[in-house]
């Protein structure tokens, strides 16, 4: 064999760089004592036993076997699991601060380069979120004036879906458009038409990069970026469709600071750009074109994707159960009657608030929830971790704790109810996460729900096409949606 034949040259390199990695990694384990898990295998840790498509679902079994907290190894990085209610509260809230970090995942950090604020870090982060919170809730978040920008737009909504008369359609762009339109209403002061060609676009994008990102070849891109980033299609498509955003994000600021006036600020980028004159003579500077481009990017995604693919699970599990559709259906004939949704109804429908609570239990939107990292070496029920130490708080195994709900595998909105009907709270219902880095637009979404939801059962009944198999398996991705399917929208009255 000729050893200075490139390919022997560079396997020999791949081979001593694991090797360093093991021996690097042996090391410094035993500075710690991270929780016990599964035998990793050499190089490849773990992911053997990994269902790629779904992870979510082996770090729940392995909880069976290894309980609430686990390490699991991925490729070259170990990571600690959290399952169960009790366990990620003890973390996120309970121990906030410490395990209000983010990782650095590879695939996030060579694009994002911590900057917005779902994967941003340490100062940046906090800087931004409490510009976020602040500033959503100015221009209207939990408030009358974004009820009314709810309202019209589930009239808008409406609207299309009797368009199809009772024909069988695909709902998915349609309802990504309309809360699009609520978020796209805060950040330019604005809304899309349906058929506008840059939201169709922009919304494609963000469909792309949430399935893609939640693909086994991003999953091997995290697990091995040193290898795969000479091979990755995945990295290439997200960066790109990234680029697409980015450059109508920086051409809608650019030409807003043109009319910036500081008096008069009419969206949460005209905020930011008045944040950023204000800046200036900082030193320690955060309010960044960088910083504006990715926060409206995390903030467009974000506000659309879940809340959107809530209320499609919605509508398919109203087909699935035409019963429970019908209690609801009553219930706002009752309350609501003709007139039109609003939020304070809410607390007089008690049933379909349950629903709606159940709905996005069982749709378990984010299943593996988004990553954490603790931020300082830290004492943790018995265990010593690593500041920097890479935590999957498993949003999965809190939402079907069968401690918390005793039905967890099937759609049950009793879940949420007392034995006289009255809507109860549950402590493990997490499907925004908890403590530090919970979703900043949580009260926002909630209204959302709640809105479109009684306003679309108010003046359709929901059903499957004829012939129609309603499947509740979930889709393949970072969010986990319904599989493709259509609907039929029958007028009511």
């Amino acid at each position: 064999m000729n050893i200075t034949d490139p390919i022997t040259l560079v396997l020999s390199a791949i081979l001593c760089l694991f090797v360093a990695l093991f021996l690097y990694g042996r090391k410094r384990d035993s500075y710690y004592n991270l929780p016990p898990g599964p035998r990793p295998l050499p190089i490849i840790g773990n992911l053997h036993i990994l269902d790629l498509k779904k992870p979510y679902l082996t770090f729940h079994q392995l909880s069976k076997k290894y309980g609430p907290m686990y390490t699991i190894q991925l490729g070259e990085e170990k990571v600690v699991v959290l399952c169960g209610y009790e366990a990620v509260k003890d973390a996120l809230i309970n121990h906030a601060d410490e395990f209000s970090g983010r990782p650095i995942v590879p695939l996030f950090h060579e694009i994002i380069k911590g900057h917005g604020v779902i994967f941003a870090y340490d100062n940046n982060w906090r800087v931004m979120r409490r510009f976020t919170l602040s500033t959503l809730r100015d221009f209207g978040m939990g408030k009358e004036t974004i009820e009314n920008k709810i309202s019209e737009e589930s009239d808008f909504l409406v609207k299309r879906f009797r368009s199809y008369k009772g024909e069988p359609f695909d709902n998915i762009m349609v309802i990504n458009a309309a809360v699009a339109n609520i978020i796209v209403s805060i950040l330019l002061s604005n809304r899309f038409d349906y058929e506008d060609p840059t939201l169709l676009r922009l919304l494609k994008i963000v469909n792309e990069n949430i399935r893609l990102i939640g693909s086994p070849m991003a999953l091997l891109y995290n697990a091995y970026p040193s290898i795969m980033c000479w091979c990755s299609r995945v990295k290439r498509i997200v960066a790109k469709n990234m680029d697409e955003m980015h450059a109508f994000i920086r051409g809608t600021f650019t030409n807003q600071r043109k009319q910036l006036d500081a008096n008069d600020q009419r969206n949460l980028i005209d905020t930011f750009l008045v944040k950023q004159q204000e800046e200036k003579p900082n030193p320690e500077i955060y309010f960044t074109n960088e910083n504006l481009t990715m926060l409206v990017t995390d903030l467009f995604a974000a506000g659309m994707e879940t809340t959107s693919t809530t209320l499609r699970w919605g509508l398919l599990l109203m087909m699935k159960y035409p019963e429970i559709q019908k209690k609801v259906q009553r219930e706002i004939e009752k309350v609501i009657g003709s007139a039109e949704p609003q939020a304070v109804h809410r607390k007089e429908m008690p049933y379909t608030d349950a629903v709606i609570h159940e709905i996005q239990r069982f749709g378990n939107i984010v299943p593996t929830n988004l990553p954490h990292a603790t931020t300082q070496d830290v004492n943790f029920r018995g265990y010593h971790l690593p500041k920097g130490q890479h935590v999957i708080p498993l949003l999965t195994s809190v939402l079907n704790d069968k401690d918390h709900f005793i039905k967890a595998d099937q759609f049950y909105p009793e879940h949420f109810l007392d034995a006289s009907g009255n809507f109860v709270r549950k402590e493990a219902f997490m499907p925004f996460s908890a403590g530090k880095r919970s979703c900043a637009g949580e009260s926002l979404a909630k209204m959302e729900l709640f809105m479109f939801f009684t306003k679309l059962l108010q003046n359709f009944t929901f059903q499957a096409p004829p012939g129609a198999t309603l499947d509740l398996t979930s889709a393949v991705g970072f969010t986990a949606g319904p599989l493709p399917h259509k609907i039929c929208a029958m007028p009511r009255g």
